[in-house]
């Protein structure tokens, strides 16, 4: 998994203007579609508290990802940091949150959930992956991301 610098370089370089459902949409469909294009069998799904904007489960999904998706994306709408970003900070600090019972079992410190933050607002809701490696979760949704902010200038 990439180190702390990187992965909070990435959390301030992938920041939104603004977020709406409509936006969810685009964007779940920007990562859904870098998905299919690779083969990938994952899962993914934008949510706010409580409210889940966008899912696609590509074939070869199992039922396990849903509890990754919200495992994942728990983590991120708590600490409003990836959740690759939290594993990498506590595990550089020697931390275990799980084995101390500081996390419970509903969520879950590994890469694959990524905060969708709005410049002047923050962390609005939680894009996620799950059916790949931790790393490849992450990385797809990061790929999406900048995908989807590359082709706002577009428009």
């Amino acid at each position: 998994m990439a180190d702390v610098q990187e992965l909070q370089k990435q959390e301030d370089e992938l920041v939104l203007d603004s977020f709406d459902h409509a936006d969810a949409w685009r964007l779940g469909s920007v990562i859904t579609g870098i998905a299919q294009e690779a083969g990938h069998a994952v899962g993914i799904d934008i949510r706010r508290p409580g409210l889940i904007l966008f899912r696609s489960a590509l074939p070869g999904i199992t039922p396990d990802q849903e509890v990754w998706i919200a495992r994942k994306s728990a983590v991120v709408l708590r600490m409003e940091a990836s959740s690759a970003l939290v594993d990498a900070r506590l595990s550089a600090a020697g931390v275990d949150a799980a084995a101390i019972g500081w996390l419970g079992s509903e969520y879950a410190v590994t890469g694959g959930s990524f905060p969708i933050r709005v410049r002047g607002a923050g962390v609005v809701a939680a894009a996620t992956a799950s059916g790949l490696s931790s790393q490849d979760d992450h990385d797809l949704i990061v790929a999406g991301l900048r995908a989807y902010l590359a082709g706002q200038g577009a428009r």
